[in-house]
């Protein structure tokens, strides 16, 4: 994969992708975790809790049972509603490329494991919600957390599918597995919050390294 103007459609992830959310994400995590008593300031380990959903954070790797992941979804949100929505900055860039890729008049879907009404607020926040055709994520009852039934999701929002001109751009191994899953082409970036040898194992069409390598893949 040298060039990304082949591709239409761009499925982009947003924390990690378009949106530095990690201070905002950690907080809400070690707020909703000290609920139940568990003090966690190892940020290293709170870090790989980005992108996978709650549930799977809560019950994997803190071993709480699937009704205190429940709960703990509620607390983390709570905090969110308040503070951590505002609690994120747009990677540099990211204007620019959303900007270049209306400009190339390529349809911009939003594709991310966070809950569509938060992710709504986030792009809104920013002011560049107007940018995307559409924004698809997991539901508030938990349902639709899986990234490839997000992808699955936004698949069918489209009103013509062609798989072979959809690329997914994100920066963990959960965007690349979805997009395999749903037969789509994948971009992971490194500057997010998946290490290298993650995204290296999970194999995507490419890996890149800033938001302008993006932009110029689009132009050249």
């Amino acid at each position: 994969m040298q060039e990304l103007k082949k591709y239409e459609t761009v499925f982009f992830d947003l924390d990690g992708t378009l949106t530095d959310s990690k201070i905002g994400i950690i907080r809400c995590l070690q707020y909703s975790l000290e609920k139940f008593g568990i003090e966690e300031n190892d940020i290293e380990k709170l870090t790989r809790c980005i992108g996978p959903s709650l549930s799977f954070t809560y019950q994997q790797w803190y071993g709480l049972t699937a009704e205190q992941a429940r709960q703990g979804t509620k607390y983390y949100r709570e905090r969110f509603e308040k503070e951590g929505i505002r609690e994120n900055l747009l990677y540099d860039g990211v204007l620019q490329l959303l900007e270049t890729l209306k400009n190339m008049d390529k349809k911009i879907v939003l594709a991310t494991a966070k809950p569509t009404v938060h992710a709504k607020q986030i792009l809104q926040y920013h002011k560049i919600d107007s940018y995307f055709t559409e924004i698809c994520g997991s539901n508030l009852d938990g349902t639709r957390e899986d990234k490839g039934a997000v992808i699955e999701f936004a698949l069918s929002k489209l009103e013509q599918v062609n798989k072979q001109q959809i690329v997914m751009i994100g920066d963990r191994k959960h965007d690349v597995i979805g997009a395999k899953e749903n037969g789509l082409a994948s971009v992971a970036v490194a500057y997010g919050y998946g290490t290298e040898n993650e995204l290296m194992e999970a194999a995507p069409d490419k890996i890149v390294y800033s938001v302008d390598e993006i932009r110029q893949m689009f132009v050249d």
